[in-house]
């Protein structure tokens, strides 16, 4: 057991939305982890800072998460879970690329995914998922 941690979640800890903290409440679920591309969305948040004392700060934040949660890789087991995700949802169900990936892992792994935005994975079938 284990759970993922979406993208969102980090960005609402950026935000102040949201305290890194919360992650201790889901312990229970075992180890945590993030999938491969949400170190891409989050290096992308770091190449869009409107200036450069933004971008200082989340280069930072963002390469401590990348340093202290393991990634899971996009495998073999991913891509198939992400096949059979993506081709559900080009049925006009709306999901992004992104979190099907990140569902795909979670699906992959048997894990959970933690989000703060449980909207975006309702319409994935057999993603379990839990909010902070």
């Amino acid at each position: 057991m284990g759970i993922i941690v979406d993208t969102n979640f980090f960005i609402d800890v950026e935000r102040k939305r949201l305290n890194i903290e919360h992650l201790d409440q889901f312990a229970n679920y075992g180890d945590t982890f993030i999938a491969a591309v949400t170190i891409s969305e989050l290096l992308v948040g770091v190449h869009l800072a409107p200036n450069i004392e933004t971008r200082i700060l989340r280069s930072s934040f963002v390469e401590n998460i990348i340093q202290n949660i393991p990634a899971l890789e996009f495998d073999e087991n991913v891509a198939r879970s992400y096949a059979e995700l993506y081709a559900y949802c080009l049925k006009p169900k709306g999901a992004n690329v992104h979190d099907l990936q990140i569902a795909a892992t979670a699906l992959a792994h048997g894990f959970y995914v933690m989000t703060s935005n449980k909207d975006d994975f309702k319409k994935i079938p057999g993603v379990k998922v839990i909010c902070p």
